[in-house]
């Protein structure tokens, strides 16, 4: 008998025996061993070696041979390769491998087979020591969330508090800028946003879901009655009823209706972690049950994805700048920041917390001068200072047309950059004069679109040309989010990168930034953000090929329904039964002309809705077109995969209770996102990656995401295949061992303080400013792997990603657009939004223009509503008569002729719906605009979902549902025209809220 051989017997006969001494060990262990009696069998394929276990109330028995009937069977090919897949430590590279070329085969029940794997991986992880104990008798674990790092404490398995992380006498020193005869450095500890310390209280919302329900008059094998979605009410079951219905009716579409029946859709964003989010877990569950994919736009990008995009480039950012360097280029070099449309305060850069709220204050100090051009006196331009230009809503392209009408005039434009690295300048130059429309784009013109008087622009031009000037654009200065989400956005984005070129953009102290980004930490530390794919395989829709997928080792997943539909336009393919999208597709600039249809040739339509993850709704343009969508026929069944009972949960057939983040295991690092997020981590001061406890157990009878997904394609035969036996803590670990971090802090230390802080860069070698090597034209020297190889039209790093590798005016991707784009033209020309303007039919009816930004106070709708502490800030809802209520802020002059005081319920109309709203009256905003915050959580209709005012402070019901443009999905949701008039259907609002 040959080594291999006598080794199989061996590890054969020791593994029972092993699994009996851990129990007597670990009383954990023991009852995990107690779950399952039954036999499983471990042999090679051609049965010459094979031992079965018996296992019974706990118990080992073992005997050599085969088993007549084994409830599940390890087979391997041979005994070498047996050996290798059961001698620790796993080599997951090999045993993928073994698995993909059937050398390593599972087969029986998938309930069994998942309890075995877990108990094989139990005999190491069941001795891992989580989290530090406290003085008071707490133990204090980590957790990584959508705004920052938090420490957790717990004591008798309940949460006592969170706090923000300060960093001990073990990790390192920040890092230190020097700038104008000054030091400085940030904060040694993380600066949260003020949502995540809020979390706690929704972990224990009256609103958390803790059961599998199923709507009361929903019958799967009868009358399914859909027209009552959203209003009948719902009734426990079990899991097993409901994990049976969910996987019966997965099989059931696809036999009826054939590939494409089932869809799988989720919001933008859910909670933090590589293992459960929707790029990681999700993504992988829908390629293994074959789904039509709801697709994204290019959320919160879409000026600059479809538009900026054209003249610069950067396809793999979706249009927007790196920032890299720009931090201590700023600090040194800049005599003034330009905050367009961008409140950071408020937003915090998308994940990076308040961290960016100390540099404000260092350039604050060191004289730097911030300018505001934003129709709202944002809590950005309140905190910094500064000259505010109160422009209105969805004029801002005609503001800047002005600006560079001024420096053509007057000769202050950068001639090295314009006559040396753009093309098309003459062409552009003629527009901005009149030549080519005879409408000269004169500070005068503008101030009869913008409000902004005409001295004031010729002031702010002059100024800009004689300073050297950053421009901070949407929430972290680089692009996405502000004024690139109206009507106007795809012109507004356009002409931002124009004013930048015009001024010399790379050159010392004249960059894109609002002191958001461009920290100088150490960003060639491999650790992989959410975008990079986790445990999907997913080598297609997330960015996993480029590190993920080669550096861990798992099985690749792919979907074998092609057929997509864009989630704007889902409520109209469900509804009208058809729809047309065009791509989100970073690898290049003209993917994106690439329009895609739905139905797709030979799919099935959609039949049946799985959604996964946080409330959608209130983020989207137009939100009563989905009560609709809920409620029609075409769809026979709907599943809610949610944590909380709020937005289009309520529309759901079988609702699976997920737990929160704070009770399963994931691993993390702050505001790293991978993807079109590439190195996100100089948004923070410190690189803070976490090993996200799992802090008390599920409450209820919740599960988290992923065992939930794993526990329905067990339903389906597939678990094994989705979850390759690992649980959300083994997939954690993996993740480490696939990371840098492994080379600096063991797993076991890891396990016990949470977190690793990445040391920053030496001076020597912190990254190079952005667009400094195009500005002198140098090879590109900042540390992106893009455009692709293959997107240069000069040799490799040299140039930018166009045509001409130079800016292009006039973008040379537009101009091959055959027929030309009437409202997207390569010669950009400005028109008014068409929803927005002070003029037409509309505005007589609708005179109020309604700015819906971001969230100030909850990461999307992740914090607003179900109980939150959020609600109890004054500037977040208003508590009136019971209900917190969605703020709405009006100026004091149209407040008062219309009859409406501070703190009164008011209705906010459109022809689309109407949103009752508490009052805010405040001096703010000027005439004429309102403003309240997008991305509630709460849809509370008062009568007919659909088709009565809402309570719950849904605002995306007024906004529209056209694009930006032909040819694009461009959604304009960030600005609408509205009237606000005095509410007093209290009993209408009382009922409801009850």
């Amino acid at each position: 008998m040959d080594l291999n051989a006598m080794r199989l017997k061996a590890t054969l006969m020791a593994l029972p025996k092993l699994f009996t001494f851990k129990a007597r060990q670990s009383a954990a262990f023991k009852a995990f061993l107690g779950q399952r009696n039954c036999v499983v069998q471990l042999r090679l394929k051609d049965g010459s070696i094979g031992r079965y276990l018996e296992f019974d109330g706990g118990r080992v028995r073992s005997a050599s041979g085969l088993h007549p009937a084994p409830d599940m069977v390890m087979q391997f090919k041979d005994s070498a390769t047996a050996v290798a897949m059961l001698t620790p430590p796993i080599d997951y590279g090999e045993l993928i491998h073994a698995g993909k070329n059937f050398r390593i085969a599972l087969m029986g029940d998938e309930e069994v087979i998942a309890w075995f794997a877990q108990l094989a991986s139990r005999l190491q992880s069941d001795g891992w020591k989580f989290g530090e104990a406290m003085p008071d008798g707490s133990t204090r674990y980590t957790q990584m969330t959508n705004g920052g790092p938090l420490h957790v404490y717990v004591r008798d398995g309940r949460i006592l508090r969170t706090d923000v992380i300060e960093f001990g006498a073990d990790d390192p020193e920040p890092w230190t800028i020097e700038a104008r005869g000054r030091r400085f450095s940030p904060q040694r500890k993380g600066c949260v946003a003020p949502h995540s310390l809020t979390l706690k209280s929704t972990v224990y919302s009256e609103d958390r879901i803790l059961y599998p329900m199923k709507r009361v008059d929903f019958d799967p094998s009868g009358e399914r009655n859909p027209q009552n979605r959203g209003i009948s009410g719902y009734e426990r079951i079990s899991w097993d009823e409901a994990l049976d219905i969910v996987g019966s009716e997965i099989l059931r579409q696809k036999r009826v209706h054939g590939p494409g029946a089932i869809a799988l859709a989720h919001p933008s964003h859910h909670q933090w972690g590589n293992v459960g989010y929707y790029l990681s877990a999700m993504m992988r569950f829908g390629n293994t049950v074959g789904v039509t994919r709801v697709v994204l736009n290019p959320d919160s990008w879409e000026g600059w994805y479809w538009g900026a995009m054209h003249h610069h480039g950067g396809s793999m950012r979706l249009g927007t700048g790196s920032g890299y360097g720009t931090l201590e280029d700023a600090l040194k070099e800049a005599d003034q920041i330009v905050y367009w449309s961008a409140d950071p305060e408020s937003q915090f850069g998308g994940y990076s917390g308040t961290e960016a709220s100390q540099r404000r204050l260092w350039a604050k100090e060191l004289g730097i001068e911030a300018i505001h051009i934003n129709p709202h006196y944002s809590p950005t331009a309140a905190f910094t200072g500064g000259k505010w230009f109160p422009i209105v809503p969805g004029t801002d392209t005609a503001l800047a047309l002005a600006l560079m009408y001024v420096w053509i005039t007057e000769d202050t434009y950068d001639h090295h950059f314009v006559e040396n690295r753009s093309t098309g300048f003459e062409e552009w130059k003629d527009y901005i004069l009149g030549k080519t429309d005879g409408v000269p784009k004169t500070p005068e013109w503008q101030e009869g679109e913008t409000g902004i008087a005409a001295r004031d622009c010729r002031s702010l031009a002059r100024s800009w040309a004689s300073k050297k000037t950053y421009l901070g654009v949407g929430m972290a200065g680089l692009g996405f989010g502000g004024a690139c989400r109206n009507a106007s956005g795809i012109q507004w984005a356009r002409a931002m990168v124009m004013l930048m070129a015009m001024q010399g953009w790379g050159r010392p102290g004249v960059n894109l930034g609002n002191l958001a980004m461009g920290t100088p930490v150490d960003l060639e530390f491999y650790f992989p953000g959410y975008a990079d794919g986790g445990m999907s395989g997913e080598l297609q829709n997330t960015a996993s090929a480029t590190n993920n997928y080669v550096r861990m080792p798992h099985l690749l997943s792919m979907n074998p329904v092609r057929q997509i539909v864009p989630r704007q336009r889902l409520p109209e393919a469900i509804l009208d039964g058809k729809a047309t999208g065009y791509l989100l597709d970073p690898t290049s600039i003209e993917a994106q002309f690439m329009p895609f249809e739905y139905p797709a040739p030979g799919y099935s339509k959609i039949h049946m809705l799985y959604r996964y993850g946080g409330s959608a709704m209130g983020t989207i343009a137009d939100s009563s077109r989905f009560a609709k969508m809920y409620r029609s026929p075409e769809l026979e069944c709907v599943v809610s995969q949610s944590i909380w009972m709020e937005g289009e949960t309520g529309f759901a057939d079988i609702i699976l209770p997920a737990c929160t983040q704070f009770e399963r295991f994931d691993i993390g690092e702050w505001n790293n996102t991978g993807g079109f997020g590439f190195h996100w981590q100089s948004a923070v001061n410190h690189r803070v990656i976490a090993l996200q406890h799992k802090c008390i157990e599920p409450l209820g009878e919740s599960r988290s995401d992923y065992q939930i997904l794993w526990d329905v394609c067990k339903r389906i035969g597939l678990g094994n295949y989705f979850s390759e036996g690992c649980s959300e803590l083994d997939w954690a670990k993996r993740v480490y061992e696939s990371s840098d971090v492994a080379k600096h802090i063991s797993w076991k230390d890891l396990c016990r303080k949470g977190y690793y802080i990445v040391p920053p860069e030496p001076p020597a070698l912190r990254a190079p400013v952005d667009m400094r090597w195009f500005y002198e034209g140098r090879p590109k020297d900042v540390p992106e792997p893009f455009p692709l190889p293959g997107g240069y039209s000069d040799k490799w790093l040299h140039g930018l990603q166009t045509q001409s590798s130079k800016f292009e005016f006039i973008p040379s991707s537009l101009k091959r657009l055959d027929p030309e784009q009437a409202d997207r033209p390569a010669l950009m020309r400005y028109t008014r939004p068409f929803e927005g303007a002070r003029d037409g039919e509309r505005y007589k009816r609708f005179p109020i223009q309604l700015l819906t930004p971001h969230q100030r106070f909850s990461f999307h709708t992740s914090q607003d509503g179900k109980g939150s502490a959020i609600s109890d800030l004054a500037d977040h809802r208003m508590p009136i008569g019971g209900h917190y209520y969605q703020i709405v802020r009006i100026s004091p002059s149209d407040a008062a002729s219309r009859g409406i005081g501070h703190r009164q319920l008011v209705k906010v109309w459109n022809d689309q719906g109407a949103v009752i709203c508490a009052a805010e009256v405040t001096p703010r905003l000027v005439e004429g605009v309102a403003h309240s915050y997008e991305s509630s959580a709460s849809y509370k209709p008062i009568g007919e979902p659909g088709a009565s005012p809402d309570i719950g402070g849904c605002m995306n019901i007024l906004t529209p549902n056209r694009m930006q443009a032909d040819g694009t999905v461009a959604s304009a949701g960030s600005l609408c025209m509205v009237e606000i008039e005095p509410w007093s259907g209290d009993g209408a609002i009382q009922e409801a809220a009850e």
